[in-house]
């Protein structure tokens, strides 16, 4: 674990007599005593700013929120920046979890192996880029040498397998199945109403939301496109529940969801779509209401067989757009 040394210093008056001590002897005087003053104070931000390392700075704005973090790395990936990490409570935020986090700091991904225990600062930040992140990491316990890296989940559907049937009940009640969305390109995403974090089921609803939007504007696109949202939260996310959950995404006054609907089911139902696609959840041991889970997206060919998958969060409205297209046009040749 690198290790940054911090002087610290004491604020107070100044006693060195080559900068107040001596009386005032004119204007060449005065000028040069601003000079040393100058240069000590210069001296000083520059031995403050070098003693913190290379850790990087915060881009958070003044309104963000910062939580005390500890928490266990599952695994880590340097090329998007991000770590999945086994954390304990956060005060005030949200209960222990399994949860993907962006860090910024370079440094850590020489440091950073699964296994590894850290403390951090947890900054939210809804006005940033990353709405949330980690920063000022620390290793509490090294990673154990001899522990391997989780295997890679390879128990999801490929490319042009078709997608079982599946029984669920829409946001209006009404109990729908794959066989309904045929001869339409349809993206499907999983979710749950209480999920917390901005970059998980709020982000895949605002996405979904977003396209939506576009989708009810365009006659022709509606015609061949639909959005599927299914909740893995039976407990908690009843048909109305749902409803309401969908309409606040939409915004603007607007109570049509249009080509997006929701839906849950039982466990036995969600499960049986969900494993197909990869998708795993659970219900957290410590805290009922959360629950831990991966993302999946995945946009389905109008002849019911999988066209594309989205393993995370890192695909725009406009690229689901296009694949769905992309699945339109592939049907049609």
């Amino acid at each position: 674990m690198r290790q940054n040394t911090f002087s610290i210093f004491r604020f107070g008056p100044i006693n060195h007599p080559d900068l107040i001590s001596a009386p005032l002897r004119g204007n060449n005087e005065y000028m040069h005593r601003c000079f040393l003053l100058l240069s000590f104070f210069t001296f000083l931000t520059f031995s403050l700013s070098s003693c913190s390392g290379t850790a990087a700075t915060s881009n958070a704005a003044s309104s963000a929120k910062r939580y005390d973090f500890r928490g266990k790395i599952v695994s880590v990936n340097s090329r998007t920046k991000r770590a999945i990490i086994d954390h304990e409570d956060i005060p005030g935020f949200m209960q222990a979890m399994t949860m993907e986090f962006p860090i910024h700091e370079d440094w850590v991904w020489n440091e950073l192996k699964p296994g590894a225990e850290i403390r951090a600062e947890l900054v939210v930040d809804n006005s940033a880029k990353d709405p949330y992140w980690l920063e000022n990491i620390g290793i509490l316990a090294a990673a154990d040498s001899n522990q391997l890296a989780p295997p890679a989940n390879e128990n999801f559907a490929q490319i042009g397998k078709p997608v079982p049937d599946f029984q669920l009940t829409d946001q209006d009640g009404k109990r729908i199945s794959l066989k309904d969305f045929r001869g339409k390109a349809l993206a499907i995403t999983f979710i749950y109403a209480r999920c917390p974090l901005p970059d998980y089921c709020i982000r895949m609803s605002t996405n979904f939301s977003d396209a939506a939007n576009k989708i009810n504007k365009d006659p022709a696109a509606r015609d061949k496109f639909a959005l599927l949202s299914i909740s893995f939260d039976p407990e908690n996310d009843t048909p109305a529940k749902l409803k309401s959950y969908g309409v606040g995404y939409m915004g603007q006054g607007t109570t049509d969801l249009g080509v997006w609907k929701l839906a849950v089911g039982t466990d036995g139902e969600v499960r049986k779509i969900a494993d197909f696609f990869g998708l795993q959840y659970e219900v957290d041991k410590n805290d009922k209401t959360q629950i831990n889970h991966s993302l999946r997206t995945a946009v389905i060919s109008p002849d019911g067989t999988v066209s594309k998958i989205y393993a995370g969060n890192s695909w725009t409205t406009d690229q689901l757009l296009a694949e769905l297209q992309k699945a339109v046009d592939n049907h049609s040749k």
